[in-house]
């Protein structure tokens, strides 16, 4: 088991590139099944989640290799339609292979979906939706069994704007006859950077980033290249950690667009930011202080993923912050961690109370989500004394490296087990 010891208390300096965004590579090594032939995926980091896509690529007859920041994806030879448990439970986004295995096999065989145990998140749109273009699917001990001899495009409403039965969808789609019509999808732009990868093997989707998109599918076979959009989250995470500690730091390589609800936010903390092109600068010397009610919404709403390190962010902020959690109802899992810190956070369903603190201390804490874990790092680079954080194998899921990238931005960090 691994553990991270942080001494807190040092300002973040320096700049940092951004990696590419998980939530944008997983369903694209997912569509890669569609290619037929080899994709090359260009900016794909170095994740546990990554690795357990791989692993699926792998059982289910793909040739995968893996070149530093390029992963290589021949699906010519796909032989197998369906997942083990084993591999399901490693990440709860493995769901997303069903509309894609499906699509080119016309079968699918899943056990239900692991991952970070965040409350209920029920697959039922991913399946209604499959089941509207023509899927027969059946719920049987765990498992999912889906058969469609032909899939036909039709008009696919969405109750909610899920970002996980939008991609399901426009996997199957891809390969439909016909033409499909996906209305209340989600607009988060990893849904955007799925409709470029698919344009590229020569299907026809427009309207990602809008709740309307169409899809009209079939394609072509053959290989492509993809290069994955940066990773919001990431960054997000970065600014909150300059924010918690008062440091200066350079976010390089990313969509300032993807997070202005975060920047915002930050900026009415008192933090100077300034947005390039491709970049930000954040400068929290100035003392922090409370904002205006933090509600978390799908997207361009503020991203559930980034309450988590911004709440971190503002356990020593004067005054009084509110978050309301809309998405999950136990994304507050880690209060309780930030609590043996020192923090004054009061917790009534979806809402969180922060009340902002002198300072924070060091304490033994353990991670238990992804975002969560996030959370514990930000806090623990701006308390004072010594955190070790275990349960790491959760932040691993999502951060490429976070401790060697904190300790070249001057924090005093390591990783041991």
């Amino acid at each position: 088991m691994s553990i991270i010891r942080i001494d807190g208390g040092r300002r973040l300096y320096g700049s940092v590139t951004v990696h590419g965004a998980k939530n944008s590579v997983l369903p694209i090594m997912a569509a890669s099944l569609l290619a037929c032939g080899e994709t090359v995926i260009h900016n794909c980091p170095n994740l546990s989640d990554v690795d357990a896509a791989i692993q699926i690529l792998v059982h289910l007859g793909c040739t995968v290799n893996r070149e530093g920041e390029k992963v290589y994806v021949d699906s010519k030879t796909l032989t197998r339609s369906d997942i083990p448990h084993e591999l399901m439970r490693e990440m709860r986004s493995s769901v997303i292979f069903l509309g894609a295995i499906l699509a080119r096999l016309g079968e699918a065989v899943l056990s239900m979906p692991g991952g970070c145990e965040l409350g209920p998140r029920p697959i039922d749109l991913h399946l209604s939706a499959l089941r509207a273009m023509g899927a027969e699917i059946d719920e049987e001990g765990g498992k999912i069994i889906c058969k469609a001899k032909n899939l036909k495009g039709c008009r696919v409403n969405l109750t909610f704007p899920s970002v996980g039965a939008t991609e399901n969808t426009m996997l199957a789609a891809a390969k439909c006859s016909g033409t499909t019509i996906i209305s209340n999808a989600a607009c988060e732009p990893e849904i955007w950077d799925l409709q470029s990868y698919l344009r590229r093997l020569g299907i026809k989707a427009h309207g990602a980033g809008t709740p309307i998109i169409t899809i009209e599918g079939c394609g072509k076979k053959g290989n492509t290249e993809h290069w994955v959009i940066p990773d919001r989250i990431v960054a997000a995470t970065y600014l909150a950690c300059a924010a918690s500690t008062g440091g200066a730091v350079e976010l390089r390589g990313i969509c300032p667009g993807h997070i202005l609800t975060v920047t915002e936010t930050l900026a009415e903390m008192g933090c100077e930011i300034k947005a390039g092109i491709d970049s930000i600068f954040i400068n929290a010397e100035k003392p922090r202080k409370a904002v205006k009610p933090i509600i978390t919404k799908p997207y361009p709403g503020f991203p559930t993923d980034a309450q988590p390190p911004i709440m971190a962010a503002s356990l020593t902020a004067e005054g009084t912050t509110v978050f309301v959690e809309n998405i999950f109802e136990n994304r507050y899992r880690h209060v309780a961690e930030l609590l043996r810190m020192g923090a004054d956070i009061k917790t009534e369903g979806r809402v969180a109370i922060v009340s902002g603190v002198k300072k924070l201390h060091g304490a033994p804490i353990t991670a238990t989500d992804l975002r969560g874990g996030a959370s514990l790092v930000v806090a623990a680079l701006g308390a004072e004394s010594i955190t070790e954080i275990s349960g790491v194998a959760h932040i691993d899921r999502g951060y490429d490296d976070i401790v060697g990238v904190l300790e070249t931005l001057g924090a005093d960090i390591l990783r041991f087990e």
